[in-house]
């Protein structure tokens, strides 16, 4: 009988270090996915903060394009609304419209040799840029994390800890078909 007791007990001791680890690993991966959105999050407020600077440095030179100039900083204004309501698909939707209206207003500069010859604007030009390209990599990054998680929090018998706990999965940062389709140049100047 006493064996058999001792056996009973390793047997549940072993079920609950197992248990422990898998709780371990899950709220892991939560605060992985929380800390890749949160240096997405870095990165949109900063290009937030540069967007204006560049849109007034453009304003100087491109009086005949204020239509461009507005829908960069509406297209900013939705960024910013969906970033403060935490949605997801909304931020995905506003990111599709900022990163159209910057591409427009880039292509439209081309026609202002003293704007491309203005340092300040070069300077804006190439820091959003690289803000961009950060942006990109983290939301790879990101869309990576939330996919362990969902993975970890569906797979048997993690998903028995997870629902457990009320462990839940997270949304991927995806951008609209338009967005990752080649951009035809032409249309841009219309």
């Amino acid at each position: 009988m006493a064996i058999s007791g001792f056996i009973f007990f390793g047997i549940i001791a072993i079920l609950f270090v197992y248990a422990v680890v898998i709780y371990n690993n899950l709220v892991l991966l939560k605060h992985s996915t929380a800390k890749s959105w949160s240096n997405i999050d870095i990165l949109l407020k900063q290009r937030h903060d540069e967007l204006p600077k560049l849109v007034e440095t453009c304003k100087r030179y491109m009086r005949h394009e204020q239509a461009t100039l507005e829908r960069v900083m509406q297209a900013r204004a939705g960024v910013s609304s969906a970033l403060d309501s935490g949605d997801i698909k909304a931020l995905g939707t506003a990111e599709t419209l900022l990163r159209r209206g910057m591409e427009q207003l880039f292509a439209v500069a081309e026609a202002y040799p003293d704007l491309k010859a203005n340092q300040t604007f070069q300077h804006l030009q190439v820091r959003i840029t690289e803000l961009e390209n950060n942006i990109a990599d983290r939301r790879e990054f990101y869309n990576d994390s939330v996919n362990n998680n969902n993975v970890r929090i569906e797979q048997f018998p993690d998903l028995l800890i997870a629902r457990l706990f009320n462990f839940k999965p997270f949304e991927f940062l995806q951008f609209n078909a338009e967005e990752i389709r080649d951009i035809d140049m032409a249309t841009m100047f219309n």
